[in-house]
């Protein structure tokens, strides 16, 4: 994992306004499955202790992962049992090199940072974006909102009429948990613009890990809420292919 962690920050994909808008384009289907894989994760006790392999029950777990009441609307649990332990939130020795509160999205591994001072990072599952929605670079986390509103673009309305009901037009789609942006949206900008690029939960559980939304990373509604309330205002922000 080093490695891909190694290199220098270099130049970094620019978005054309076409381009940029199609990262929007919601939240696909068709998942490959893997087998489980035996991992440690760190419990509230602050010890790390090997992870339930896929099928497993864990108190810590249930309570992580569990139903949970957030802004008026009852979060479903997660069946993490059927998830890779590898992608359950745990805290873990910082690969990443990067100062306190920087997030670094690895795209290759499916993990998220956010780096913690000591030496440590907290590390979340994620999906990420199809080959051919995909963006890399450097940012800031600009903007954050609780249950968002959803407003697909144009490019995605023309290809799904469907949508037309969300456009902006409309005044999007109220939050909620179907809203493909979940509980939590944070907006990622650079050089004063804003991406399109979010990261963002998901009630679609069996998506991390894989790649298969158009442009955005997902988390889990449970994970979004915990990252949300780590993160620091204008958090930078880097995400490596």
């Amino acid at each position: 994992m080093t490695s891909s962690f190694s290199s220098s920050r270099r130049s970094f994909l620019s978005l054309s306004a076409v381009g940029a808008a199609s990262l929007l384009a919601g939240c696909a289907s068709s998942y490959p499955s893997r087998g489980p894989v035996q991992t440690t994760i760190t419990y509230r006790d602050g010890m790390p202790r090997p992870a339930p392999l896929a099928g497993g029950r864990s108190p810590e777990l249930d309570a992580m992962y569990g139903e949970t009441f957030d802004g008026g609307y009852v979060i479903p649990a997660v069946p993490y049992q059927r998830i890779e332990p590898r992608f359950y939130r745990q805290r873990v020795v910082d690969p990443t090199g990067e100062r306190p509160g920087t997030i670094v999205v690895d795209t290759p591994r499916r993990f998220l940072y956010l780096v913690e001072p000591g030496g440590t990072a907290m590390r979340y599952g994620v999906g990420i974006g199809r080959q051919g929605f995909s963006w890399r670079g450097e940012g800031v986390i600009q903007w954050r909102q609780k249950w968002p509103k959803w407003t697909p673009p144009t490019e995605m309305i023309a290809r799904q009429p469907e949508l037309a009901k969300y456009s902006a037009e409309n005044g999007g789609m109220s939050p909620g948990l179907n809203n493909p942006l979940g509980a939590r949206a944070l907006y990622i900008f650079q050089g004063g613009e804003d991406t399109l690029y979010r990261l963002h939960g998901s009630p679609e559980w069996n998506s991390i890990g894989k790649a298969v939304s158009s442009g955005c990373v997902r988390l889990m509604n449970q994970d979004i809420i915990d990252l949300y309330d780590r993160v620091p205002n204008k958090a930078r922000i880097i995400v490596r292919q």
